[in-house]
């Protein structure tokens, strides 16, 4: 008998108290792969080794950043859950999706071997687009992993400050130049920190995160992580 109505966060069947937030069937069925630890591509089995973490596209023509760490792909239920959690106000799924993002952390630093960030950075939501939705849904993960990890998170250093059309259904080449001078970035802030991890739920083209990776090592922060939620 489940006295205390803890339930599975996406089918909904019924857990015990020792269990959390998915049930063992769902948390099966998120589609977990190899990855490189640059960019996030998936690797074959036989293609990674402990501590390797760039793909070949990566070792010629590597991101603004230095790591990367993601729960899955974006296919269900992860993407069920995702979708929820931004476009249907489930704001309280911060908690399912903060804990299966500090397990794959845990898992990456295992793989790749690096050390964890001294800040985290939610990317930011332009003020009339977080005041439309509520909340900013990497605000929300960045919140819960700081809890979990001691780690603080600085919701100023980075601003959005240009209204953008969603970056849904446009090219790579659009993307950029859609975010074209979207962000700024607190110098004064920033030369407090050596490390960052940057918060994202869906990585696509990781325009974003480009663009603003790009102003932060521009600002001096030179260890640049992305942490997101699944990849496309």
């Amino acid at each position: 008998m489940n006295w205390f109505n803890f339930s599975c966060s996406h089918c909904q069947k019924p857990l015990k108290i020792a269990q959390r937030h998915l049930c063992q069937q769902c948390d099966k069925q998120i589609v977990r792969t190899n990855y490189c630890g640059r960019c996030g591509t998936v690797l074959s089995n036989n293609r990674i080794f402990r501590g390797q973490m760039f793909c070949g596209n990566c070792a010629k023509s590597p991101p603004s950043w230095q790591q990367m760490v993601i729960i899955g792909r974006y296919l269900p239920p992860l993407s069920t859950l995702i979708h929820q959690f931004k476009f249907q106000n489930s704001y309280y799924l911060d908690r399912t999706l903060a804990q299966l993002m500090l397990l794959a952390i845990y898992e990456a630093r295992r793989e790749f071997l690096f050390s964890l960030p001294e800040v985290i950075i939610p990317v930011p939501l332009h003020h009339f687009r977080q005041w439309h939705r509520g909340y900013n849904q990497a605000q929300l993960i960045a919140k819960q992993l700081s809890r979990q990890l001691s780690i603080p998170v600085d919701n100023k250093l980075v601003i959005r400050h240009k209204y953008t059309q969603t970056q849904r259904g446009l090219t790579e080449k659009a993307r950029r130049v859609n975010l074209r001078n979207a962000f700024n970035i607190d110098i004064k802030r920033a030369k407090q920190y050596g490390s960052v991890a940057l918060i994202d739920d869906v990585i696509t083209t990781g325009s974003t995160l480009n663009e603003i990776a790009k102003l932060l090592k521009q600002a001096g922060i030179e260890n640049i992580h992305v942490w997101g939620l699944a990849k496309t």
